[in-house]
């Protein structure tokens, strides 16, 4: 049997479902727990191999060959791509994953192969899925409808703002940076005291990103203030420098700490490329002296010349001030896209929070009232023992 059908309504609404299946199962956190579904199977497989904290390290291999065997089929390596980056201490501001063997570095070097480098959950981890045991979310059939995997974690850490999260699906995008936590904490307190806060007042509590490898954040107070009521908008990092002062009134300018997502080995090309070129002449040479911490030397050529003056033209021409995008644009609670401002994010949470409490407070009477089920038959028995035991003879 042949349908026929008009070729661009065909094109039209395959490609609107290809659209769909990337934003919802792809590309956008879910507001709740702030994970991608690879994320969360990943942790939710590491759990089942029971890679816990305290717990030896399992082969990384092994833990990509579940997760797209039970939960997530597609390509090994995008699943351990994903798992490299929730371990990298420079990528994630409170890593998921505890790494152990070469995941790659803030120069750009890739993480060995996955039969080589092992891995088991961070503490973050476990309290994102603290509760998976007592009913706190609903679960639903895995592809292939031999297992089960949750909805969503009952994430007892509030991950989305925490860690932040990006990605690209098809016209739409998500870029949240990440933020400090005792902060993302103090603000949740306040929201649950005063539900009706305004964003201005929630962000005396979060007054901006706090990025894993630090920077300095040169945005007004207004445009921070903007771009959370808005859910949209950017900042601007830049590195953290010091003047140090030699002999005879010469110094060095040192660089201590670089924006969020710059490749310091690029940054160095770029630098040196500026200095051969004589594109600066105000440089002679640089210096990477970094070993565990991070430490960029950069030498001018006369001790006339302004340290500030030299700053400003290098952040013009280099990455050492970036503009980080913010894009709030996450999954709610009712499987919506949607751009959230600050507040909406922090509300979601906490009314996640608030249902996963409720269900694992359910959860246990539950098992309290079997149990006392259970033992009220066994005080029948114990009053009727000589009879229980005749029946029993006889």
């Amino acid at each position: 049997k042949i349908n026929k059908e008009n070729f661009e309504d065909a094109l039209g609404q395959r490609y609107a479902s290809y659209a769909l299946s990337t934003i919802m199962s792809r590309s956008l956190p879910d507001v709740r727990d702030g994970l991608k579904p690879v994320h969360r199977r990943l942790l939710y497989a590491m759990r089942e191999l029971k890679l816990n904290s305290n717990s030896s390290f399992k082969k990384c291999a092994r833990v990509v060959g579940d997760v797209i065997g039970k939960f997530h089929p597609h390509g090994d390596q995008a699943v351990y791509d994903s798992m490299v980056r929730l371990a990298q201490e420079f990528n994630v501001r409170y890593p998921i994953i505890d790494g152990q063997g070469n995941f790659g570095n803030i120069d750009g070097d890739n993480a060995a192969a996955m039969r080589y480098t092992e891995a088991r959950l961070t503490q973050v981890a476990e309290l994102l899925l603290e509760g998976l045991d007592e009913d706190a979310v609903d679960f639903k059939e895995t592809y292939d409808s031999e297992d089960e995997e949750p909805l969503v974690l009952p994430s007892t850490f509030p991950n989305l703002l925490a860690n932040g999260a990006s990605g690209i699906a098809v016209g739409m995008a998500t870029s949240i940076p990440p933020h400090n936590i005792l902060e993302i904490c103090k603000a949740l307190l306040y929201i649950i005291d005063y539900p009706e806060a305004s964003n201005e007042e929630l962000i005396k509590f979060i007054p901006g990103p706090d990025f894993p490898t630090g920077g300095v954040l040169v945005e007004t107070k207004q445009s921070i203030r903007d771009a959370y009521s808005a859910g949209k908008g950017g900042f601007r990092i830049r590195a953290k420098w010091e003047r140090v002062n030699l002999k005879r009134g010469n110094y060095q300018i040192l660089i201590s700490e670089i924006p969020f997502g710059v490749v310091k080995s690029r940054l160095m090309e770029k630098l040196e490329e500026l200095v051969s070129l004589r594109k600066l002449d105000w440089l002679s040479d640089i210096h990477d002296e970094s070993a565990e911490d991070l430490r960029i030397i950069l030498e001018p050529k006369s001790r006339n010349i302004d340290a500030e003056k030299l700053m400003e033209v290098l952040f013009k021409m280099t990455d050492l001030e970036v503009k980080i995008p913010l894009n709030m644009n996450v999954i709610d609670s009712d499987n919506i896209p949607k751009v959230m401002p600050l507040k909406s994010t922090l509300l979601a949470f906490k009314n996640h929070r608030k249902n996963v409490l409720k269900r694992r407070k359910n959860f246990r009477l539950k098992q309290i009232t079997k149990r006392i089920e259970i033992l009220d038959g066994l005080l029948v028995a114990y009053k009727n023992i000589d009879e229980i035991i005749s029946i029993i003879r006889e």
